[in-house]
Parts: C-alpha cells; sequence; structure tokens
C-alpha cells in the first residue's frame, strides 16, 4: 500500500519537536572555596565549589593547562551542572561539572562565568524559556540530556547560549571573559 508510507511520514513531522535538553539540567552558581592539583594527574584540578547546599561540593576538572595555580580558581564564580551522577576521575570522587568555553581555534579554554551579584545556588536559566524541575541524575544519563544540551550551548558575543538564547541568572546573561564565540562543554 503506497499510502502507508506517506501517513507514516505524515506522523513524523506531525510529532512534537523534543523537548530542549538545558532546561532539564539544574546548572547553578558556584563560587571555588578551594582548589588543589589533582596528586595523580597533569591535567585536572580537585576543587570545592559551594553550590548552595550548605557543604561544598568535590568536583574535579580537566583545566590545569588553563589555570596554572590554585589562586587562578579560589574564589571565582563558575556555573556548575549539578544533576549528574557522580564519578570517577582519575580515582578522585567528582560530583558534578563546571561550564567551561572553548576557543573557535581551540587555544582558549576559560570558565564560563555568572554575574558578580549571583548568589552560589541559583539556577542558571535560558532567557524566556520555561524551566521545568531538573532531571533526577539517572534520567540525565540514560537520556544523554548533558551531551544534547552541549551541542547546542555556544559563546555569541562572549555571552553564553544555548539555542541562541543568553544562559541567564537574575542579575543578567553569563558571559565568557574572553571568548567571543566559541563552543562550550
Amino acid at each position: 500500500d503506497a499510502a502507508a508510507p506517506a501517513a507514516s511520514a505524515t506522523a513524523a513531522a506531525d510529532a512534537p519537536p523534543p523537548e530542549p535538553a538545558f532546561p532539564k539540567l539544574d546548572v547553578r552558581v558556584g563560587k571555588i572555596v578551594e582548589a588543589w592539583p589533582h596528586p595523580d594527574s597533569e591535567k585536572l584540578w580537585c576543587e570545592r565549589i559551594d553550590v548552595g547546599e550548605g557543604a561544598p561540593r568535590e568536583i574535579a576538572s580537566g583545566i590545569r593547562a588553563y589555570y596554572a595555580e590554585p589562586s587562578d580558581l579560589e574564589g571565582r564564580s563558575v556555573l556548575v551542572v549539578c544533576n549528574l551522577k557522580p564519578a570517577k576521575l582519575g580515582g578522585f570522587p567528582s560530583n558534578g561539572m563546571v561550564l567551561c568555553g572553548t576557543s573557535a581555534d581551540g587555544s582558549v579554554v576559560e570558565f564560563v562565568e555568572p554575574p558578580a551579584e549571583s548568589p552560589p545556588g541559583e539556577r542558571v536559566r535560558v532567557d524566556g524559556a520555561t524551566m521545568p524541575d531538573p532531571a533526577s541524575p539517572n534520567q540525565v544519563k540514560k537520556k544523554k540530556l548533558l551531551e544534547t544540551a552541549t551541542a547546542d550551548l555556544r559563546a555569541a558575543d562572549g555571552v553564553a547560549t544555548y539555542q541562541g538564547a543568553p544562559l541567564v541568572t537574575n542579575a543578567g546573561p553569563c558571559r565568557l571573559p574572553t571568548i567571543g564565540s566559541g563552543t562550550i562543554s
């Protein structure tokens, strides 16, 4: 029956588009309170980051090639993906991921920074988008929400964006200090 393939194609065309992934991530403002070199990896920093939960989270980040000293990290405000399953990086239990931008040519990697007035724990949102409750860590992993979201995260004119819309806190857009355009992950 020639109509059957056409009907299924029409049904696929009428299917709602997939829900955006970033709004399901629990991305919060974090403040790095302590950083130290990973004892067994020249690529990793170990950090304690205040994300508004009472006790700081311990997170490992593969950015030692771009930030040479603990003082380059300590006291900085960053964006942290908080609803990830804990993962061991070089044997260090990491309880989240810090979002960084990479320049188009790959020569610069730097933190995505919230506005200075943004308190630790404030949820980062997509400007103009409805933000549902975050997915569970199991859902993030099973549905590959982080991988799907980072495919659409970009730096545009120094502003962090998702599908072209700025990432914001109540104090304004999140920015990259020196990267005008590039990717974010």
